[in-house]
């Protein structure tokens, strides 16, 4: 009776993340360009981003999520490219992807610049039918086998951003077509939901070593309501960072990271939970590893000259 109780709190706390079908992380400002393929190559250098999602730890056959991404600018420094895997595993259910995105920089005022992205993909659906338990056989919809389906899918996004500011809107995914597994059963209902997302901060300097970092995030999936997340982070001479979350209806999150010789960037984060899951688990914990390619020519004639 118990394992039943917090099987129907998951689902239904989990109603959001149900709905929405991309990967939802706690530290999305270190890997904002799964949210938005405009993102892609607004940096000076590629850089590859690998994030790893615990959801509810002590509740079996909860969330795990695994996102791989890597971007950056193409020589003229106006195009950028780029790409992610991700997967996200919730019970007898597993959604992978496979994306590539193109994105355009235009320098609209001496500090702005704005860029428009693309992306385009594959995704897949997969229910273990043997891990599912149902009251009625012979139901056509589920099997006791494996069923998948792969569908295609496509994002856009607008990025707006300064050496302080950035603002983002983006719909990740954008294709309602619907998930049918067997051929001869077309009256499913089953079919992705567009998303749109909302984000934006900004950058203050307090002196030589010291930036703050508010933030937003508002995500939005039909039929859900809203959901918002307020953010502030800590720098210390941009190589260490504190940050803490307040995401509505989920959780209040805390998270720290350190970047070496800033090309090595290491995050962790821990979600409390604040709705009724907080009873069966002990929180979300994610890490993320970074790691960016700088021009190494262009650094070791710099070096060359500075010894000179």
């Amino acid at each position: 009776m118990k394992k039943l109780v917090i099987t129907c709190i998951m689902f239904s706390g989990s109603y959001m993340l149900l709905a929405q079908q991309m990967p939802h992380f706690t530290q999305y400002l270190l890997n904002d360009y799964v949210i938005n393929p405009a993102i892609g190559g607004s940096k000076n250098y590629f850089e590859s981003k690998l994030n790893h999602r615990e959801q509810w730890v002590g509740i079996t056959d909860a969330p795990r999520t695994n996102v791989l991404s890597l971007h950056g600018p193409l020589e003229n420094k106006k195009m950028g490219v780029g790409g992610y895997l991700f997967s996200d595993v919730l019970g007898p259910t597993r959604l992978s992807g496979a994306r590539l995105s193109y994105s355009y920089h235009l320098q609209v005022t001496q500090d702005y610049k704005v860029s428009l992205g693309l992306s385009g993909g594959v995704l897949q659906y997969l229910i273990d039918g043997a891990k599912i338990s149902t009251q009625e056989t012979g139901d056509i919809a589920l099997s006791s086998g494996v069923q998948s389906v792969y569908v295609p899918d496509a994002g856009f996004g607008v990025y707006l951003y300064s050496d302080n500011l950035f603002f983002s809107i983006s719909a990740p995914q954008i294709i309602p077509v619907k998930l049918q597994f067997f051929e001869n059963y077309k009256e499913t209902q089953s079919k992705l939901v567009n998303h749109y997302y909302v984000m934006g901060g900004y950058r203050f300097d307090i002196n030589n070593d010291i930036t703050i970092e508010p933030s937003f995030l508002v995500k939005y999936v039909f039929p859900v309501p809203p959901q918002f997340e307020v953010s502030a982070r800590a720098f210390y001479k941009r190589n260490i960072w504190v940050s803490s979350t307040f995401r509505s209806q989920d959780a209040i999150n805390f998270a720290l990271g350190y970047s070496f010789q800033n090309n090595i960037l290491v995050g962790y984060s821990y979600d409390y939970t604040t709705s009724n899951l907080r009873n069966y688990s002990s929180g979300t914990h994610e890490v993320m590893l970074g790691v960016r390619f700088k021009h190494r020519k262009k650094v070791l004639k710099t070096t060359s000259e500075n010894e000179e």
